[in-house]
């Protein structure tokens, strides 16, 4: 039977398929396609290999692992094309993942989830606390380029030294949310991990049983692997949209974090189809938060020290579109319950997002980007 496992491991061998073709210089679009192909379940078994050395370190530990390595996929293939210059990709990478959790991946889960279940049930306090979180993110990329926009001859240098100050705050938001939710206020999020209490007796006998230098072995051989395929795809990326058809733009925001979120969309939907609904709210929303707070300002300041400055000064469609998808989101999530109908809202609101990007035309800035 087709099952997630076995999809992924049959995407591994576009592993190999996309290096080869690097190597012998095939078409950029196959170089393109494959990498990012490959790149789908390297992110999957990345956070395979981090859950189960959480089983062994205990919940604290467990738990700061996962927040670091949550979206490492998209941090590791960001971080590449900012080394390869590409800024404004990186931009609408950075707001395209916020946008594919909270409509793509939210939508599909309770769309999916409302058909077999009607209606589902997550605690509305947390999804609050999470919405205020992504508001305060909202506002924070939004006010550089609003200072860019209201004042006249504000230099790069100043928008630069602002953008670093505003990533400082907003990664010491992140680790207040990380002691909120798994120190002073953990009981709050405790509802997800109750749902498996079933399983409970069974990960305590398998906590012995988990080989710990094995998956810290595999957690640096799937990053290696991500990286080598992230470079593939980010040096394929200007000919490969460009044989395609698509806008940089376009690619930033719905192409990569498609591939990047890949594995962690399967798995807030699997867990929607088990009427885990909490836990698949918590997947979509906090991924958002963790890009927003968290891997947006690690690539600010990356930047400055590698020689690749990147501000927060985003395109202003883009902001848009983010606000559009927190609004909708933050909307819908607050009452605490979902049906098919709200999921087939959120996913509307990216398809009519997703079009408007498609037709956007392309700006002078990503184009300087890219050659």
């Amino acid at each position: 039977m087709l099952n997630k496992n076995t999809i992924f491991l049959a995407l591994l061998l576009f592993i190999p398929i996309s290096i080869a073709a690097y190597f012998l210089k095939w078409e950029a679009t196959i170089v393109f396609v494959t990498a990012g192909l490959g790149i789908v379940p390297l992110a999957a078994y990345m956070g395979e290999a981090t859950e189960e050395i959480a089983v062994v370190v205990g919940p604290n530990l467990g738990g700061l692992l996962n927040a670091t390595f949550g979206n490492a996929t998209e941090l590791i293939l960001a971080f590449v094309a900012l080394k390869g210059g590409l800024i404004e990709v990186v931009k609408a990478t950075i707001t395209g993942s916020i946008i594919s959790n909270l409509l793509l991946v939210m939508g599909f889960s309770m769309l999916l989830g409302g058909l077999r279940y009607k209606e589902q049930d997550f605690m509305p306090k947390a999804a609050r606390l999470n919405a205020s979180s992504m508001n305060l993110a909202v506002i924070a990329i939004l006010l550089p380029t609003a200072v860019e926009y209201t004042s006249t001859g504000i230099g790069e240098t100043t928008l630069q030294k602002l953008s670093i100050a505003v990533a400082a705050v907003l990664i010491l938001v992140y680790g207040l949310t990380l002691l909120f939710s798994m120190k002073t206020h953990s009981y709050l999020y405790d509802v997800g991990v109750a749902e498996f209490e079933e399983n409970e007796e069974t990960e305590t006998e398998s906590k012995q049983e988990v080989n710990l230098w094995f998956w810290i072995g595999v957690l640096l051989i799937v990053t290696l692997a991500v990286a080598i395929e992230s470079e593939l795809l980010v040096d394929s990326l200007e000919e490969a949209t460009s044989q395609l058809g698509l806008t940089p733009l376009f690619t930033g925001v719905i192409l990569l974090p498609i591939i990047g979120n890949a594995a962690e969309h399967a798995t807030a939907i699997t867990v929607a189809l088990k009427n885990k609904m909490d836990l698949s709210v918590s997947v979509a929303v906090g991924s958002s938060l963790q890009i927003a707070l968290f891997v947006a300002p690690v690539l600010v300041i990356a930047g400055s020290l590698i020689g690749q400055p990147m501000d927060l000064n985003f395109n202003p469609f883009e902001l848009v579109a983010v606000a559009v998808a927190v609004l909708l989101a933050n909307s819908i999530s607050s009452d605490g319950n979902s049906n098919w109908l709200e999921g087939s809202l959120l996913l509307a609101t990216y398809m009519v997002l997703g079009l408007a990007f498609y037709f956007h035309p392309v700006t002078e800035v990503l184009v300087s980007s890219l050659g």
